[in-house]
């Protein structure tokens, strides 16, 4: 399996498809919810994983943008649920890490949700603050993770 760039509509369909079905959805939020108006900038750096069966499926899917001198943003990161625990969340964030350092950007930054908080932990993040709370009922903590001077290479 290996990470794509959408570029087609049946892709971008996908993409958009898995964020709305894993992030919004189970909260009641309205479709087109899943998407940000930087969606399109030309520094976003957008990462989708399809099923090895269908290509149509989408099964993981993050996003990457600069937020800041030297800095990236995560953001939009979704596993399918039928394929968390399966190595899918970190093939996307070795993926948009690498083009972070492709960037030459030196730190990330996110707001997990408490449940992925141990993930990214795991993953070498740190929990900077409690962040905000998401419809008023999921709360979000504030990680980052310094890029210059670790020891993990780029796929």
């Amino acid at each position: 399996m290996s990470i794509i760039t959408p570029h087609t509509p049946a892709h971008w369909a996908a993409y958009y498809r898995l964020r709305y079905e894993v992030l919004r959805q189970p909260w009641q939020q309205p479709p087109g919810s899943e998407r940000a108006p930087d969606d399109d900038a030309p520094t976003t750096t957008h990462a989708l994983l399809l099923a090895p069966a269908d290509t149509t499926q989408a099964i993981g899917v993050g996003r990457l943008h600069s937020s800041g001198p030297g800095q990236g943003q995560l953001r939009f990161m979704a596993v399918a649920p039928a394929w968390q625990g399966h190595g899918v969340g970190q093939q996307l964030l070795a993926h948009l890490e690498a083009s972070a350092r492709q960037q030459q950007l030196h730190e990330i930054v996110l707001h997990a949700r408490a449940e992925a908080v141990p993930f990214y932990e795991r993953a070498g993040y740190a929990v900077v603050a409690p962040s905000h709370m998401l419809f008023g009922r999921i709360p979000h903590f504030l990680m980052r993770r310094e890029l210059v001077g670790d020891n993990t290479e780029a796929p």
